[in-house]
């Protein structure tokens, strides 16, 4: 049986991201190559209805605003349920997500300002997934996740 493992969207090649690139990791990629490993592509933000390209978008005091200040907390909270079911259906207990996204990123976000600081927190896709069980890594912690697991790409 095959150990599934939801996987940002962008990390295996999907050009979801805010600016309408990827951020294809060779590492992430490079696991779908063991036969024991499935990976499930989620994107949050664009099942939650956002469009490719848009604009950057940052939590701030727990919501998620964009870098004009529009409100898209709805889009990231409701992209974020889509995915969730998806993940919880197709079996996944790992995830390897986006460092530092507003709906992916696992254990450190940018502030709010636009100004590329980092602080402490999670996205909301990340949030929602570790309080429904699911071990959640960013690509920048695969070794540990490997480590962990005994999962080799």
């Amino acid at each position: 049986m095959k150990t599934r493992i939801a996987v940002s969207a962008c990390l295996v090649g999907f050009k979801c991201r805010y600016d309408g690139k990827s951020n294809r990791n060779e590492s992430v990629v490079l696991l779908e190559e063991h036969p024991d490993i499935e990976l499930v592509p989620v994107c949050p933000e664009c099942l939650g209805g956002l469009t490719v390209p848009r604009e950057c978008a940052e939590r701030k005091k727990g919501k998620v605003v964009t870098s004009s200040g529009i409100d898209v907390t709805r889009q990231f909270e409701q992209g974020s349920q889509i995915a969730l079911k998806k993940v919880l259906e197709s079996g996944c207990k790992l995830a390897i997500l986006k460092a530092r996204s507003p709906s992916c990123g696992t254990d450190a976000i940018y502030d709010g300002t636009f100004s590329h600081v980092v602080i402490t927190g999670s996205g909301v896709f990340s949030a929602l997934l570790q309080e429904n069980g699911i071990k959640v890594f960013s690509e920048e912690q695969l070794p540990l996740l490997q480590e962990q697991s005994g999962l080799q790409g």
